[in-house]
């Protein structure tokens, strides 16, 4: 897809996709965000972490000029976004957690070509872009349907249409797969994902944790208004505690009569392994050792004649160090 706005494009603009230093936003006595500092490389999905109430939609506000912050700076491709507001505003597409903006009696793509002709295109240039953006995002087919009978998921996709009408250098998402169903969640990933490999940088705010893993590039955790975490999704994993596993187990040693013990010794110190509470006498809770493998202690397990028949991660890493991460007190 190639823009057609009259603001420059991607190509045309050097540096760092947004770079965030010591951002912090005051409410009276309230400080939402404290001294934050991010940098989001052009073509990088960077994850923004958090529970609700962390300052994450704060953040983006700011980024996209909506709100002014109290101190620090922060720069979309060089631009300061205070005292270069206008030219920001060129370069950043915006898709919000809600959108009511719509207009629900037009289409979308009425509504795409009202935006376009916001954004400084020609009629015939709008709708040209429109149609070719509606098809990007799966919408083609239901361009002259009113956005009032869209699903929530094709609403959402409208949203992700209008904020690439431009084809913008950098992306702010809000908690985008809100309310959608896996497949919506999935669709909506594959297109940003494909606007970061033209280049977008992205900076994607959620609480689901779960969606990021094999997805986003870097990630940013932020608790409070302060950044608690910076780095890549597997630095974020090795700070979780040891990971456990549930086990079904089938003993194939006929005459034992202590199975967990007899388990127990197999494994050593790979790690520590204790009945479940379903008292079937299969399942069992494995805690790997921080310097063992979860294959290392399933063949010790084999090896002593027990067969293995299920193994599953009773609370995914990533989840562990979220937990981690925002449970700690701050000061």
């Amino acid at each position: 897809m190639h823009s057609m706005s009259p603001g420059r494009s991607i190509s045309d603009v050097a540096g760092p996709a947004i770079e965030i230093r010591g951002l912090s936003r005051r409410f009276g006595t309230t400080t939402a965000l404290r001294e934050v500092s991010i940098s989001v490389r052009r073509g990088e999905i960077h994850a923004l972490l958090g529970p609700n109430g962390a300052g994450k939609t704060t953040l983006l506000r700011i980024l996209a000029g909506l709100t002014r912050p109290s101190s620090g700076t922060a720069r979309i491709l060089g631009r300061d976004i205070v005292n270069q507001a206008a030219a920001v505003r060129r370069l950043v597409g915006v898709i919000p957690s809600g959108d009511r903006t719509f207009y629900q009696r037009l289409s979308g793509l009425e509504n795409l070509v009202f935006f376009g002709r916001l954004y400084g295109f020609g009629y015939r240039d709008a709708a040209r872009q429109a149609r070719e953006t509606l098809g990007a995002v799966g919408l083609a087919g239901h361009e002259h349907l009113a956005v009032g009978k869209y699903s929530q998921g094709m609403q959402k996709r409208l949203a992700i249409a209008r904020a690439l009408l431009t084809d913008p250098a950098v992306l702010l998402v809000d908690e985008a797969t809100h309310n959608l169903d896996p497949d919506g969640a999935r669709r909506v990933r594959e297109l940003v994902r494909a606007a970061a490999d033209r280049g977008t940088g992205l900076l994607w705010a959620t609480q689901r944790v779960e969606e990021i893993r094999g997805f986003a590039d870097f990630v940013t955790l932020i608790h409070r208004g302060t950044v608690r975490f910076t780095g890549t999704t597997a630095q974020l994993v090795s700070l979780a505690s040891p990971t456990s596993f549930l086990l079904r187990i089938r003993n194939g040693r006929v005459s034992s009569q202590q199975p967990t013990a007899e388990l127990q010794a197999a494994l050593g110190h790979l790690g520590a392994l204790t009945s479940d509470q379903s008292g079937d006498g299969e399942h069992y809770v494995l805690t790997i050792r921080d310097s063992a493998t979860l294959g290392e202690a399933i063949s010790a397990i084999t090896a002593a004649s027990f067969q293995v028949l299920s193994c599953h991660e009773t609370r995914p890493e990533i989840e562990q160090a979220f937990i981690l991460l925002t449970e700690e007190s701050t000061s």
